[in-house]
């Protein structure tokens, strides 16, 4: 484990005026949150630099707080007009840029590993930022319990989808991109519970919920049929199929939407460091009552701690003990 280091102890050297960082080793919460405070003040002096370079040579382990904190500051430089290149990136830290689809939008520098080469970025490169990611038990469970759930799917799918189709015109199925582990991008599914333009009414709706979350306890975009979807939970059936491909798991966090994440503060991405699941702290804690995004952070966080494969079966138990609880809501 590599100590935590300060805003004040990122060294930086000078290169033709150009200001070099020398990231550590590790970059985690305390480390981002340092990188970011840095990164501000290089942006803030009264001589704004044409270009900052990231030297990345010792970093081998980020996670998901790291890549917040990259992802900030080049925000952050692009407002500024100033440009940001990553330098002697390693294997470790391209595989999770890759896995993120950062690689598609950072500047490397030309003698530097890109991501044009023919280095073989595996799964195996990738950081193990919580034990849940590296259990190969709650992996084989996914598969089992996603099987499981699909073989129930495939029995209701058809009373299911008539009913939809009855009620509103439009798709069978929803589908929707949400951040996963390391905010890496997927495409979430569900059986359709809102009216087919439901994303062009969203401004027109009053968001009842406080922070980067976006809640209405009676959305006018939702259909007859899909309150009862969502009230039973059987709106979200189809996901069994994204735990089965792996962007999911059956327990975990609650999948953002990339708008979320958006607004999220460095400590914030910390929930992003397991997969989603299809159930959580948040689903048997209240769901669609908690309206504070604060909450669900500390719900996500709370099950990061306390989580281990008797806790996951504790709470798919909790889960189906009130999956047909009237106040149990949508997610």
């Amino acid at each position: 484990m590599v100590k935590a280091v300060s805003a004040e102890n990122f060294p930086v050297t000078f290169l033709n005026h150009t200001p070099v960082m020398h990231l550590p080793a590790r970059m985690s919460v305390t480390e981002g949150v340092a990188f970011k405070k840095k990164c501000q003040q290089l942006l803030q002096s009264n001589s704004l630099p044409k270009k900052i370079i990231l030297d990345c040579t010792q970093t081998i382990f980020i996670d998901s707080s790291g890549i917040g904190a990259l992802v900030r500051t080049f925000r952050n430089t692009q407002q500024k007009e100033v440009q940001l290149v990553l330098k002697g990136v390693t294997p470790q830290l391209m595989a999770v840029l890759k896995l993120t689809s950062l690689d598609t939008v950072l500047t490397f520098d030309p003698l530097t590993a890109t991501p044009t080469t023919t280095t073989n970025y595996s799964q195996q490169q990738l950081p193990t930022t919580h034990p849940s990611i590296g259990s190969w038990i709650k992996r084989c469970f996914d598969i089992v319990g996603s099987l499981v759930g699909l073989a129930i799917t495939s029995m209701l799918f058809l009373p299911i989808a008539i009913a939809i189709k009855l009620d509103s015109p439009g798709a069978i199925f929803f589908g929707q991109t949400r951040c996963g582990f390391m905010a890496k991008k997927f495409r979430i599914w569900k059986f359709r519970s809102m009216c087919i333009d439901a994303e062009a009414q969203k401004i027109s709706v009053t968001n009842q919920a406080t922070g980067a979350i976006f809640k209405n306890d009676n959305d006018p975009r939702v259909t007859k049929v899909g309150r009862f979807l969502r009230r039973t939970s059987l709106d979200e059936l189809p996901q069994f199929w994204n735990v089965l491909k792996g962007d999911m798991s059956l327990v975990g966090t609650r999948p953002p939407t990339p708008d979320e994440v958006e607004y999220y503060e460095v400590p914030e991405w910390q929930r992003l460091d397991v997969k989603p699941g299809m159930t959580g702290e948040w689903q048997v804690n209240g769901r669609s009552s908690i309206k504070n995004f604060e909450d669900i952070i500390k719900l996500d966080l709370q099950y990061q701690h306390n989580w281990s494969l008797a806790y996951d079966l504790k709470l798919i138990f909790k889960t189906i003990m009130i999956l047909f609880n009237e106040n149990s809501g949508a997610v």
